[in-house]
């Protein structure tokens, strides 16, 4: 899990949050909102940026959980941390205690430095977990990536090796996106080809692209 803080005063840019559901395929559509000329910030980059060696929050975790959750080169070992964490919700916890404050403050220099770069255009913010943290109460507007559940499971099957039943259990364990959907502002159906896709990207960069020079006129 991740989050983060609220946008920086004096910004000139429209905070977009964008999320989904596993396999949806957020990343497609955020490479077409970056290909027509959005800044894209990536809550899972910023999560793994803040963990690196060296980074006070990798400390922290190395003092939490020991040295058994490191690689040979110092690095993390996400999957032996998550085994950890997912099976005991008080550490996991403890976990998000350390990462979440160190993201916040990674996620808001990268805002100000779009604020001192006088950037004026879109941010799409990627965030998997951003309607279940609160987080997106922060953003100017909400964009929630959806697909049908069998192309879900068939994607996860490809993507993952995973078995349908352990494919339909990782859906069933998420928030479910028709709720995620009522809370959208713009609701993107990746479940057919690339194209489709697009044309709708393309129709919701309008209506942001449309709502931020609204708010320069103002």
């Amino acid at each position: 899990m991740t989050e983060a803080g609220t946008e920086p005063a004096g910004c000139r840019f429209l905070l977009v949050g964008l999320t989904g559901g596993i396999a949806t395929g957020k990343s497609t559509v955020c490479a077409i909102f970056t290909g027509l000329g959005c800044v894209l910030i990536d809550a899972d980059v910023l999560a793994r940026e803040v963990v690196e060696p060296g980074q006070p929050a990798h400390r922290a975790i190395v003092e939490e959980f020991g040295l058994g959750v490191l690689q040979p080169d110092g690095a993390l070992d996400r999957k032996k941390l998550g085994a950890i964490v997912f099976a005991d919700p008080a550490r996991r916890k403890r976990l998000e205690a350390i990462t979440h404050p160190a993201i916040r403050e990674r996620f808001s220099r990268r805002l100000a430095e779009l604020v001192a770069q006088d950037f004026a255009g879109i941010v799409i913010f990627d965030a998997a977990v951003m309607i279940e943290s609160g987080n997106y109460k922060n953003m100017d507007r909400l964009v929630v990536v959806v697909t049908d559940e069998a192309t879900q499971i068939a994607r996860l099957i490809a993507r993952d090796g995973c078995t349908r039943e352990d494919a339909l259990a990782r859906i069933r364990s998420q928030m479910p996106l028709s709720e995620k959907a009522r809370l959208a502002d713009h609701v993107i159906d990746n479940s057919g080809d690339r194209a489709a896709t697009e044309d709708q990207v393309r129709r919701v960069h309008a209506a942001l692209a449309s709502e931020l020079a609204q708010r320069r006129a103002r």
